[in-house]
């Protein structure tokens, strides 16, 4: 069960569905119901398969490329520490979307290309973005035996569930927070976002020079 919690809260910290609210609100405001509903659906089971994958493929792209899981933790530290200040400051991590691919959806939305927008943005790379999808690898190369996958897997669904609950209910959400309050959610899933990729830093470095820690 611990093991299941820590993995889900570091999942659930950067996927954090929260950040995605204002895009979503953004990009199908004016849309209807019913297909704001086939939107959603789509951007949870995106989620839900491309975070799978990482993880079912993950040990293997390791092994193929020759990456150690230290040197993984390393480098998936770094970038999530990165998403981490920006979440502090409130700010969409550029490592989830640019601004060239916030304009592309933008565009996308305005000529009426919204089929495929539940996939691409908001499933990937607002969702399940590259840091998300370092973590399943990361993992993948630490796992063993069939419990700790059914584990990690049953958060991954976890995680995939509530992001479907919370952009369900992204209008309700976005009204009764307001800016602030999403701000504030924000900056604390970067806090525990910023522990989380210290902590794979300090682990990768430990394992890459056993004695740092003197």
């Amino acid at each position: 069960m611990r093991d299941f919690l820590l993995f889900f809260v570091s999942l659930f910290s950067i996927v954090n569905p929260f950040s995605t609210i204002p895009a979503y609100v953004g990009l199908t405001g004016d849309i209807p119901l019913t297909d704001r509903k086939r939107l959603t659906r789509q951007a949870a089971i995106s989620v839900l398969i491309i975070l799978s994958a990482s993880y079912l493929a993950g040990e293997g792209l390791l092994r193929f490329f020759g990456i150690s899981v230290a040197s993984l933790q390393v480098a998936g530290g770094l970038l999530i520490l990165g998403m981490a200040w920006n979440m502090l400051q409130a700010k969409m991590s550029p490592h989830k979307q640019t601004p060239e691919e916030a304009q592309e959806a933008q565009a996308a939305h305005e000529n009426a290309e919204r089929p495929n927008i539940g996939v691409v943005p908001l499933g990937m790379p607002l969702l399940a973005g590259p840091g998300a999808i370092s973590l399943m690898i990361i993992d993948a190369g630490k796992t063993h035996g069939w419990w700790e996958h059914v584990v990690t897997l049953g958060a991954v669904v976890l995680v995939a569930l509530l992001c479907w609950v919370i952009l369900v209910a992204a209008t309700p959400i976005s009204k009764a927070l307001g800016r602030t309050g999403m701000n504030v959610a924000t900056r604390f899933m970067g806090l525990l976002l910023a522990a989380i990729a210290v902590e794979f830093i300090t682990s990768g470095l430990a394992t890459i020079f056993p004695g740092w820690k003197g």
